[in-house]
């Protein structure tokens, strides 16, 4: 049936009244009867753009199937209730219908206007949103065919009719500049503008550093600082000092007192905890504080006092801190130095660079000694190096994608990694044994049974393990990783073994950190950007200043925490989503221009229906098992392998292959690749 005509037979809607509850046809006598044998569950609701979708369950690993005739009105994120059937097999996923929505998660959705006569629908950018919204004359304000749309929904429709909405904000046509990207920042709900309120308490915020704030401070504005970051940043929050004697090191974590300035409770404050975290998108910075602060009196800029929080360590020749002091400080950097000019002194032996940085080359090398120390260290203990490039994407002045390119790590970004980390475990460890209100970054131990399906999968891939059948250590993922080194196969087993282990979060409990292999740790060193670590300031200057105790701080931090937390976990996974999204749509309209061109690359996932290949830039396309025309494919998932039935030709993990682009839709954010025989 056409979409007119669909809409022709719909019942009129209620005006402009919200529908917040939904139910199937199910006897209160039956769902009760259903409670009882435990077959109700409550979760929440991830659409697929097939229609079908799964409930994610609050306490429970696996999720429950939808199809998609069970799906009923729900959404995407909504909390619904769902009738599980009972298991027909061992193994088999859990299947269930949706009986009732408790909570609709979506009230909004973005996406591209398409108008047909004089009514529209919106074509929704998130994938899991598996109907377009109907938008009536009267409801679209205008908007022109192919405009980016923010749509209010009105009406949820039920299982013959698609929802009904109305237009809220055109954001002009896809092809404008920026708008693609502001798609992606609307359709995750991240805040981009600062309300006035919160413009004006930053504008009240002195610009240099006043002779008050200096009480009560060590000076450290004579020791040799800098800072190393990206050659574009403009936050800087963490400067390094390291100075040597006998065999002890003394190394200096110094990290912006961004607590001074944003006072607990205010709108500031108020408005950095909503954020959660700066947002870094392929062609902006969505800020966690207004500029005026993180690019001006909380950024370590050369030449500049600034009030920071030092994390002061003696450290001995086996990596060992022996002695640790954090304290209030005043900091005044000596050279704020890129990535770059430090490898160039450290690697490339740049004569040029170092006589420019001469008075600095012996503390960059000192560094280096004493990050290869700590990285060591750390590696016995059992500390997991996934080591995947990163991807850097160059846009032109038209914010078009002009190349995308893999970003190594070097020896530069590895002394910031090692000393920060050093400083997180050190101010972790000394909270948590104190017994203080904090908040810590933890990582849980992998689940039994994902491990185990590694393990199958990578003993089926004929790498030799021993494991199984109990908890595994960090120390055995370690040993995994380090016995595929330089095999085809490496970087998608990798891949596969990060996939298995769970997401690192923010809790209240000093519980550990699995990848790290550490007993304590915590975010400390970052407070321009995350809001955690501004919360843990607060903390450690009350603890400093005797006010925890004495002014009944540690009630109110133990009330307001948990909230902390959680917020703050639920905002990052917000932002690696956006980020995710912007660079898939970034490498996607990159690879539109290379259409019909050839590259090498080698098979990262192999599934029932055709398999992935990721390119040397960092891009990944799928190969459709369609688009396979000498052969009959079927799929192997014991071993992850597509083969041929005739030809007995095998596609599988790791696999050098050659590459044609035979599509690339940024809108949809995918890459499609055929085999070049």
């Amino acid at each position: 049936m056409s979409r007119k005509k669909n809409w022709e037979k719909k019942k009129k809607f209620s005006k402009g009244k919200q529908i917040k509850k939904d139910k199937f046809k199910l006897k209160k006598r039956d769902l009760r009867e259903f409670e009882k044998q435990g077959l109700i569950k409550e979760g929440t609701f991830i659409g697929n753009q097939k229609g079908f979708g799964f409930v994610e369950l609050e306490d429970e690993e696996d999720d429950i199937f939808i199809p998609a005739n069970s799906v009923g009105t729900a959404m995407h994120q909504d909390k619904v209730r769902v009738l599980v059937k009972k298991k027909s097999g061992s193994g088999k996923r859990q299947e269930g219908t949706v009986v009732e929505i408790l909570e609709r998660g979506t009230t909004e959705v973005v996406g591209t206007f398409q108008r047909e006569r004089d009514y529209g629908f919106v074509l929704c950018d998130n994938q899991k949103y598996a109907k377009d919204i109907y938008i009536a004359a009267k409801n679209s304000k205008g908007v022109r065919d192919g405009d980016k749309v923010v749509a209010e929904i009105i009406d949820y429709g039920d299982e013959r009719h698609k929802p009904e909405g109305r237009i809220k904000e055109d954001m002009g046509s896809i092809n404008a500049p920026g708008t693609d990207i502001l798609a992606i920042v609307k359709s995750f709900n991240i805040p981009s503008e600062f309300p006035p309120k919160v413009i004006t308490q930053a504008g009240r915020v002195p610009d240099h550093v006043l002779d008050a704030d200096r009480d009560g401070r060590m000076d450290l504005t004579h020791l040799q600082t800098v800072t190393i970051d990206g050659e574009d940043a403009k936050d800087l929050d963490d400067a390094i000092s390291l100075t040597k004697e006998g065999d002890i090191y003394h190394l200096g974590v110094h990290i912006a007192d961004v607590s001074n300035y944003v006072q607990g409770g205010s709108a500031l404050d108020k408005e950095a905890l909503k954020r959660g975290t700066s947002v870094y998108l392929a062609d902006r910075v969505i800020p966690m504080l207004p500029e005026r602060l993180s690019n001006g009196i909380c950024s370590l800029n050369q030449g500049e006092d600034r009030l920071t929080l030092s994390c002061l360590m003696d450290i001995d020749k086996n990596g060992q801190v022996i002695d640790h002091k954090i304290a209030e400080t005043i900091i005044r950097v000596d050279r704020r130095m890129s990535y770059t000019q430090v490898r160039c002194i450290l690697e490339d032996g740049d004569t040029e660079t170092s006589l420019e940085y001469a008075d600095f080359v012996p503390m960059f090398f000192l560094m280096k000694e004493l990050s290869e120390l700590l990285r060591s260290r750390r590696h016995h203990r059992g500390s997991i190096d996934f080591d995947f490039p990163e991807s850097k994407i160059t846009l032109n002045g038209a914010g078009r994608a002009i190349d995308v390119q893999a970003y190594e790590a070097n020896v530069a970004t590895e002394i910031i990694e090692d000393f920060m980390l050093m400083a997180n475990e050190t101010v972790a460890k000394e909270y948590c044994q104190g017994e203080y209100p904090f908040v810590y970054r933890t990582h849980e131990t992998p689940d039994p049974e994902r491990v185990e399906s590694l393990l199958t999968l990578l003993r089926n891939q004929g790498i030799s393990v021993q494991k199984a059948g109990e908890e595994i250590t960090p120390k055995e993922i370690q040993e995994i990783i380090e016995s595929i080194q330089g095999l085809p196969n490496e970087t998608m087993i990798s891949r596969l073994t990060l996939r298995t282990m769970k997401q690192a979060k923010y809790t209240t409990q000093c519980s550990g950190h699995f990848g790290l292999a550490a007993k304590y740790y915590c975010h400390f060193t970052s407070p321009i950007r995350r809001y955690p670590d501004l919360q843990i300031h607060r903390i450690i200057r009350d603890n400093i200043r005797g006010r925890l105790q004495r002014e009944g701080k540690t009630e109110h931090y133990r009330e307001i925490l948990e909230h902390v937390a959680q917020q703050s976990s639920a905002c990052e996974r917000r932002a690696q989503e956006a980020e995710r999204e912007s660079d898939r749509l970034k490498k996607a309209e990159y690879m539109s221009y290379h259409l019909g061109e050839e590259f090498e690359g080698i098979i990262s996932g192999v599934t029932a229906y055709g398999f992935y290949v990721e390119l040397p830039n960092t891009v990944e396309g799928l190969v459709h098992v369609t688009s396979l025309r000498d052969d009959y494919y079927s799929y192997n998932e014991e071993t992850y392998e597509l083969s041929g039935e005739l030809s007995h030709k095998v596609y599988h993990l790791g696999q050098k292959v050659r590459v044609r682009v035979a599509d690339a839709d940024a809108l949809k954010r995918t890459v499609d690749f055929t085999v070049v025989e």
